[in-house]
């Protein structure tokens, strides 16, 4: 399948190589050289513009920093050059309002449209193992589940237009909840005398058990190989964590909903992003506890 995708970042560019691994001819584009470069290494075609990379292309697929951006994209540059019949699937993490915004300009051009939002971070983008939470019509769902398989281990159809969105920030607005207190409990227990292994040993087996505590433990040398293990660098940085908090509470506020943990959340990740730790993962958060 000819396929173009958009933004060749740490998330699309192991995305892009991994269609061009499964057999796809993928039309890449970005605006830095040096990811045009590494999508080429990959086994990509890359082009100069947005326009040239969609021409032809049976599915366009998106990685795009947030929601002005991708309805730039696809207004301006995608919706009327791409062919008609294209799949268009946009995997950035955006507002629940301006993804189906953007579908909805897509429908009434005559296109089928899906938001993907992706779960698993740089890695698991590399490893071709993501989590797609795909909103968007049945058929639709379809069509884009054939090209979204080749990068993930789960293609999972949340519902209708905005769907994906509103699934992703549920989720990691959850994420991002568990992990605090992952670290305060983790904090409590060494102040308490326990040795972190043998805490780990028990609350991985236990009613403490989360994602958090068994596959990303924010304690170094404890568990499986984690950002913790590397001083915090890689990972899911706490930028992008509070990213996803922002557009949870925007969502929370449209929908007349008042989570009161997800919001202290917001406030504890803003200040660890204020004293400068934006860039590390947001496990990190440890420190302040």
């Amino acid at each position: 399948m000819r396929i173009a995708f958009i933004g060749l970042g740490n998330m699309g560019g192991g995305m892009a190589a991994n269609l061009a691994d499964a057999g796809h001819e993928v039309r890449a584009f970005d605006l830095s050289a040096e990811a045009l470069q590494r999508a080429a290494e990959s086994g990509c075609e890359t082009f100069g513009s947005i326009e040239e990379a969609v021409e032809g292309a049976e599915a366009v697929v998106s990685m795009l920093p947030n929601g002005a951006i991708v309805k730039e994209v696809y207004t301006a540059h995608v919706i009327g050059r791409a062919r008609l019949d294209a799949i268009l699937i946009d995997c950035s993490t955006i507002d629940v309002a301006t993804a189906r915004e953007v579908e909805q300009i897509a429908a009434d051009a005559g296109y089928a449209m899906v938001d993907a939002p992706v779960s698993g971070g740089i890695a698991a983008a590399a490893a071709g193992t993501l989590t797609f939470m795909v909103g968007g019509g049945e058929e639709a769902f379809r069509r884009a589940e054939a090209v979204l398989q080749p990068m993930g281990k789960a293609v999972i159809h949340a519902g209708g237009p905005g769907a994906g969105q509103a699934a992703k920030i549920c989720n990691n607005m959850m994420l991002g909840i568990h992990m605090i207190g992952t670290c305060e409990g983790f904090a409590m227990a060494q102040r308490l005398g326990l040795d972190p292994q043998v805490f780990y040993d028990i609350a991985s087996v236990s009613s403490g058990q989360s994602w958090s505590v068994t596959s990303y433990c924010p304690v170094p040398g404890v568990g499986p190989q984690t950002p913790a293990d590397n001083d915090y660098q890689g990972g899911f940085a706490t930028a992008l964590m509070l990213k996803d908090l922002r557009l949870a509470m925007e969502a929370a506020d449209t929908a007349g909903t008042e989570p009161k943990m997800g919001r202290h959340a917001k406030q504890l990740y803003e200040a660890f992003e204020a004293a400068g730790n934006g860039a590390l993962d947001f496990s990190a958060i440890i420190k302040t506890i």
